[in-house]
C-alpha cells in the first residue's frame, strides 16, 4: 500500500481520546519526543497526578491506572490501543502529529545551528593552524563563549570572525594606525575603537601575540600598550618614546632636536610622528644602546649625568608603537642593545616581548643579578602568574625562590654608574 493509501487518523476520536485538558500533559510529553528524535516507546510519568488526570488514563486505557501520587503511562500499550481501536490505524506518532501539527525537528535543527557556527569559526581555525601562537587565543574563545555574546547569530558571527582574520593575517605590523588598519581590511575606519566587537575579539589575540593572557587588565593603558606590542596606534601624535643621549645631527629636524636636547643634557620625547618612515639621523651608528623599563631611570641619567649621558631609551612599561620604531632604526644603524627591567613577573613579559623585535644581551637582568639584588635590597613579595625569561632559564627558578619583587627604581645607583662608566 502506498503512503497516500495508508489509513488516516480519525482525528474527532482522537480528540476525544487524548486532547482532554487532563491528558495535556501526555500529549505534550509524546510531542516533545518527537521533537528530540526519541521513539515513542516505554512508559512516561508524571510526578504528582491529580484525581482528574487518573480519571483520564483510566478512560484511555480501559482500566484502572494504580494507586500513589505519580502516574504512568505504558507507551506501546496506547499505541496498540490506538491501532486496534482505528482512530489512528498507523499508530501513535501518527496520532501525536493529527492533534499537534507540525512537529519542530529540534535534533536537526541544533545540528544546522552546530554546523553553522562551526562553519563561522572556520577560518579562524584554519588561521590558527597557520599560526599556532594564536592557539591560547582561540582556546580561550572557546572556554569564554566571547563570540556567542557578542554575535549571538552564527551568521553575524561569521562575518565578523572573517574579518578578525583578516586584520590579524596584518599583524604584527611595522607601525600603522588602527583606523587605516580597520579601513584597510573591514572597509570601516571606527571598527577597531574601543568597545566595537570586532576591537574586543582583535585586541585579545593583540595581547597573545604579545605573549600575554588574551583577558588583559582592562584599562585605557592597557589596551594602548598591548595594540603597541603589535604595532598598532590610535595616531601618531598619541604614541611617544622617551630618550636621552642620541646625538642626532643635521639631517632632520628631529635629527636636530636630538642634538639640542643632548647639548642641554635633557631627556627627549619623540613622537612616532617624528620618527616618520624615513632615516632621520640619530647620529649612533654601531653604539651600544642602553634600554630601560621605567623613566626614573632616564630622569636619573639626565641628573647625574648631563650632556655626558649614553644613548638610552625608555620602554615605560610594554613598549608603544614609538618606542618600537625608534628600536627599529636604531638597528638598521647598527646600535647594539642592552636592557634591564623590574624584576617582576609583569616584567619578565615585557622583556619577552621586546626579544621578539629586536636582539637584546641583559643589563644587570640575570639570575646572578636578581640573587645580588635580592641581597642588597628588600623589595615587595612577588606576586602573580610566573613567567619564563626566554634570556636566561635561570631566572625564573631564582625569582620564585626568593619571591620578591625589585623594581628599578632600588637599584638606580648601580644602573646610572653602569651608564657613567660606559661614557
Amino acid at each position: 500500500m502506498s503512503t497516500s493509501d495508508s489509513p488516516t487518523p480519525d482525528v474527532e476520536r482522537l480528540r476525544r481520546l487524548l486532547g482532554t485538558a487532563d491528558l495535556a500533559w501526555l500529549l505534550d510529553r509524546l510531542r516533545h519526543r518527537l521533537e528530540l528524535g526519541r521513539p515513542l516507546t516505554g512508559t512516561v510519568t508524571l510526578g504528582t497526578a491529580g484525581p482528574e488526570q487518573r480519571r483520564a488514563v483510566e478512560r484511555l486505557l480501559g482500566r484502572r491506572a494504580g494507586t500513589g501520587t505519580s502516574l504512568s503511562v505504558s507507551l506501546d500499550d496506547l499505541d496498540t490501543l490506538l491501532r486496534s481501536s482505528g482512530a489512528a490505524p498507523t499508530g501513535l506518532g501518527a496520532a501525536v502529529h493529527a492533534l499537534v501539527g507540525d512537529i519542530a525537528d529540534r535534533v536537526g535543527q541544533e545540528a544546522l545551528v552546530r554546523a553553522a557556527w562551526a562553519a563561522a569559526f572556520a577560518p579562524v581555525d584554519a588561521m590558527v593552524d597557520q599560526r599556532p601562537e594564536l592557539r591560547p587565543w582561540r582556546e580561550w574563545l572557546a572556554t569564554t563563549g566571547l563570540v556567542r555574546r557578542l554575535a549571538p547569530d552564527p551568521v553575524p558571527a561569521a562575518a565578523m570572525l572573517a574579518a578578525a582574520v583578516r586584520v590579524l593575517a596584518a599583524l604584527p605590523s611595522a607601525g600603522i594606525a588602527s583606523g587605516r588598519l580597520a579601513a584597510a581590511h573591514t572597509g570601516d575606519a571606527h571598527a577597531l575603537d574601543d568597545g566595537h566587537p570586532l576591537a574586543t575579539l582583535v585586541l585579545a589575540a593583540a595581547r597573545v601575540l604579545a605573549g600575554a593572557a588574551p583577558s588583559g587588565a582592562a584599562s585605557a593603558a592597557e589596551r594602548r600598550a598591548s595594540w603597541a606590542a603589535v604595532g598598532v596606534h590610535r595616531d601618531e601624535l598619541s604614541s611617544s618614546v622617551l630618550c636621552a643621549g642620541l646625538p642626532g645631527g643635521t639631517g632632520s629636524a628631529t635629527a636636530r632636536i636630538l642634538g639640542l636636547a643632548r647639548e642641554a643634557g635633557e631627556p627627549c620625547l619623540l613622537t612616532l610622528r617624528q620618527l616618520g618612515r624615513e632615516q632621520p639621523g640619530l647620529g649612533v651608528g654601531a653604539r651600544v644602546v642602553w634600554i630601560c623599563e621605567n623613566p626614573i631611570v632616564v630622569a636619573t641619567a639626565a641628573d647625574e649625568l648631563g650632556p655626558r649621558c649614553p644613548p638610552l631609551v625608555c620602554l615605560n612599561g610594554q613598549p608603544s608603537t614609538a618606542v618600537l620604531r625608534l628600536l627599529d632604526l636604531l638597528d638598521i644603524d647598527g646600535a647594539r642593545f642592552t636592557y634591564h627591567g623590574d624584576f617582576d613577573w609583569g616584567g619578565l613579559r615585557i622583556a619577552n616581548g621586546l626579544s621578539r623585535h629586536v636582539s637584546w644581551r641583559p643589563w644587570r637582568f640575570d639570575a646572578p643579578a636578581y640573587t645580588q639584588a635580592v641581597a642588597s635590597v628588600s623589595g615587595r613579595e612577588l606576586a602573580g602568574r610566573a613567567v619564563d625569561a626566554t634570556w636566561d632559564p635561570d631566572l625564573r627558578p631564582s625569582m620564585a625562590l626568593a619571591a620578591r619583587q625589585i623594581e628599578e627604581e632600588l637599584l638606580l645607583p648601580d644602573l646610572v654608574a653602569d651608564l657613567a662608566h660606559s661614557i
